[in-house]
């Protein structure tokens, strides 16, 4: 196994200070008033526990955990949790914002929320990650719930950690509630079609977009940072649309062939190997020079602030679709933008999870399931139709995707926000 080569995020940009820049800069745009733009900034509740698990060798650890709901203005708060060893407040508070505006662009009704657990899931047993799930699952239990703030998995978590957290949930209730989180397992009230969605949003992006500017999907050379649920799934269904992915990378390092890689393949070596470096026929690459390599698409699927003022001016790809959530600073964007790059959005681009949570969720609160085709279908209508508004409002206020993206999105929830008023 090669050493990892740990994928870093950018320390000098807050991400949730950036998002509230770009709050300001929209709100004045729409010409919102104060006191809107003021409570866009900032997340409505924000829970942060410290609980103990119990290890194998019988000690006990301290775990940090978080649970932000940034808006619940437009129904129910939505968001993901993630399991990662450097995660923190301010970062939550960002993925709990761009939720609210995620769910907004795609106009489906919830607002937005995040979670997480300050943990390397990697190196705790399956019975480790088991305990932390549950009782950091009881902790926030105070604020989830089916009506009110449903998680869903992120990084560093999946189906299985789902289960857990709806089955501590339920018992607590003492009857199973499904719809207390999305992405579980089929077995228990999973929606067929959820496990690819994201990634199956970002192929629709990428192909709305080809048209736009004119590329076509078979033969478009295609280059994936990150190489977990999002950015393989995002890889399998390009290749599947024609398109030839030339280089791939996760959290060990990246690899290269420029005739094209087998996406399945690789898929499997690393389920076997726990890394996607070591793949033949392809050439070991640093991750930073994989950023750099002449392509047609570029999907970002990492960690936040990747592409950053430092390596953006190297990126040589036509158009970029966003798989992760704020993978490029604002520096960066305008970097881009003076290159030419055409950019699907993160809060666009990587959609489709929390459209197929919604739809997991609507199918479980009615105990009536859908089948596979039904999902997609209903995937495509939602996704054509958010990228077609956001192009409109694009090319209407000659501004980038991202500038229209946030402009749908902050205009829709602060609308809802005055429309409803203040309590009391």
């Amino acid at each position: 196994m090669p050493k990892p080569q740990a994928i870093v995020k950018n320390s000098e940009s807050n991400p949730f200070h950036e998002v509230q820049r770009r709050i300001e800069d929209v709100g004045r745009r729409l010409k919102l008033p104060d006191g809107i733009i003021a409570r866009l900034r900032e997340c409505e509740r924000e829970l942060t526990v410290h609980f103990p698990v119990q290890m194998d060798d019988g000690s006990l650890k301290i775990f940090t955990g978080y649970r932000i709901q940034h808006s619940d203005t437009r129904g129910p708060a939505k968001g993901g949790i993630r399991f990662h060893p450097e995660v923190n407040l301010d970062e939550v508070r960002a993925l709990a914002t761009w939720m609210t505006f995620k769910t907004a662009v795609v106009n489906i009704p919830y607002g937005g929320a995040k979670g997480a657990v300050a943990c390397n899931p990697k190196t705790l047993s399956h019975r480790e990650l088991e305990r932390l799930t549950r009782r950091y699952a009881s902790e926030i239990s105070l604020i989830i719930g089916p009506e009110s703030d449903i998680p869903a998995p992120d990084v560093g978590t999946n189906p299985q950690i789902m289960a857990w957290i709806m089955d501590t949930y339920s018992m607590t209730k003492g009857y199973s509630v499904l719809g207390v989180v999305t992405g579980k397992p089929l077995e228990i009230g999973g929606s067929r079609g959820r496990l690819e969605a994201t990634g199956r949003g970002c192929m629709i992006c990428a192909r709305l977009a080809g048209k736009h500017i004119g590329l076509d999907l078979n033969g478009a050379s295609v280059v994936v940072q990150g190489f977990g649920n999002v950015g393989a799934i995002s890889a399998k269904l390009l290749a599947r649309e024609g398109g030839k992915v030339i280089a791939v990378s996760d959290s060990t390092g990246a690899i290269h062939n420029a005739k094209g890689l087998d996406v399945e393949a690789v898929m499997r070596h690393k389920a076997e190997s726990g890394s996607v470096v070591g793949y033949r026929p392809a050439e070991a690459i640093g991750s930073t020079e994989l950023l750099g390599l002449k392509c047609d698409i570029l999907v970002p699927a990492a960690l936040e602030q990747q592409i950053h003022e430092g390596n953006a001016a190297s990126i040589k790809a036509r158009m970029i679709v966003e798989g992760a959530n704020g993978p490029a600073t604002a520096e960066a964007t305008r970097i881009l933008r003076d290159k030419g790059v055409f950019i699907v959005p993160d809060i666009l681009a990587n959609a489709g999870g929390v459209v197929v949570s919604y739809f997991e969720w609507v199918q479980g609160l009615q105990s009536f399931f859908w089948t596979e085709e039904e999902v997609n279908q209903r995937l495509q209508h939602v996704m054509d139709d958010a990228f077609h508004e956001v192009l409109e409002i694009s090319q209407r206020e000659k501004v980038d995707m991202r500038e229209a993206a946030y402009m749908l999105a902050i205009g829709r929830v602060a609308k809802a926000m005055m429309i409803r008023g203040i309590y009391p």
